[in-house]
């Protein structure tokens, strides 16, 4: 191999490869409490009771308590308190810490532990399933039961156990950057060049080709126009009436692109009405074809812009169009104290009493239900004026004409 760096044991060359060995612990705690402590003396050396098993670092543990000692020549001198691996294992290196808890609350703890101090001889090696560490004589009995360990006939102890692992970092060579999803514009290229196109829509007078099989895959109109039952898969020419150009545009942009186009990059106005009708017709034309996607972005789009000017026409639109959220929230601007006034002498509402005449008992309910939320001494003096309010009109000089429904 060619030499690369210095002299032995000098630094080596710019292409020089690392890596590097992390040892590091995974560590979990258990709370065991013995209530009834004095009941379980007398069970004789070597006889235990253990904790219900918990999980780290992938193995279950379990502790071992043995209130008579686990050593027969200690003659119940000493409680004994061990930890074991309780599922199988091998070679499994770990740190403990068994601490039997202070219940004075002074905070004079008994701590046994592996951690934050030096080992001589590295962590605990667990051979098998049932191996243990612990201590014989964990505590002299006598002692234990004048301490302020023992409270109530009930000792608790916390258990930690730090499962050694280690793993192999190195470092990344290189990272590539990998630009946005593009699928949204490059079908949109097509849908604007015609590329491979295969049916055409002539929509007032201008046209728009189109791909069958993304139109089918995006609408269920579409997909039963092209290829269902009774559908003809090779027409090539379809006339689309009641639908506005810019409207149809709009639609076909969002089913290739599934974003909300830009109205005023379609309609070239930056007018707010003609924003909110062109998402308005956006919103019929979604509903006829079975976009629902683009029909609650209308929604949310024209629950944006709700004024007194537009509320009554996109009141029409959210009954005709079954867009229930848009509809509440148009009937609870409309019922608004402030706004049903102003909102009774627009054209849209004259529509909407021409087009839709049940919309005008919605109303009526929800100006009632708002009503009911005010104190209940006004409640029925201004009720009833609202409620003439909405069913009469004034005319240009001032007098009130009767609504006929």
């Amino acid at each position: 191999m060619e030499k690369t760096g210095g002299e032995p044991g000098g630094v080596l060359g710019d292409n020089i490869s690392r890596s590097k060995s992390l040892f590091e612990t995974v560590n979990s705690s258990h709370q065991y409490t013995i209530k009834g402590y004095s009941l379980a003396k007398g069970m004789g050396p070597g006889k235990y009771m253990t904790s219900d098993m918990f999980t780290v670092g992938g193995y279950q543990w379990a502790v071992y308590f043995y209130p008579d000692g686990k050593n027969p020549e200690d003659n119940s001198l000493y409680v004994s308190v061990f930890i074991a691996l309780a599922s199988e294992g091998t070679d499994v290196r770990a740190l403990f810490e068994l601490t039997l808890l202070d219940q004075s609350g002074k905070g004079k703890h008994k701590i046994h532990s592996h951690f934050d101090r030096a080992l001589e001889s590295g962590p605990y090696t667990l051979k098998y399933r049932g191996s243990m560490w612990g201590y014989k004589r964990f505590y002299r009995r006598t002692s234990l039961e004048t301490s302020d360990y023992l409270k109530d006939d009930c000792l608790v102890m916390n258990c930690t156990v730090g499962v050694v692992r280690n793993r192999l970092e190195t470092p990344r060579q290189f990272s590539i950057p990998v630009p946005p999803p593009d699928m949204g514009s490059s079908l949109r290229e097509l849908l604007k060049f015609g590329i491979g196109s295969d049916i055409v829509f002539v929509v007032g007078d201008e046209t728009f080709k189109a791909h069958k099989l993304i139109l089918a895959a995006r609408s269920p109109v579409f997909k039963a126009q092209f290829f269902g039952l009774i559908g003809n898969p090779n027409v090539d020419k379809i006339i689309v009436e009641d639908v506005e150009p810019p409207v149809f545009k709009a639609m076909l942009i969002f089913m290739y692109s599934d974003e909300l186009p830009d109205v005023v990059e379609l309609t070239g106005s930056i007018s707010m009405c003609t924003s909110i009708n062109m998402v308005q017709h956006l919103l019929a034309a979604a509903d006829r074809y079975g976009l629902e996607r683009l029909k609650l972005l209308c929604e949310g789009k024209l629950c944006q812009e709700i004024t007194a000017d537009t509320v009554a026409p996109t009141l029409t639109l959210a009954e005709q169009h079954q867009c229930a959220h848009l509809k509440s929230v148009c009937l609870k601007f409309t019922a608004a104290r402030e706004n049903l006034g102003v909102v009774l002498q627009t054209e849209g509402f004259e529509y909407l009493e021409q087009s839709c005449p049940s919309l005008l008992y919605d109303i009526l309910a929800t100006v009632a239900a708002d009503e009911d939320s005010t104190h209940a001494s006004r409640r029925r003096s201004s009720s009833s004026y609202l409620g003439l309010t909405l069913m009469d009109g004034v005319d240009s000089s001032g007098r009130r004409t009767r609504r006929r429904f």
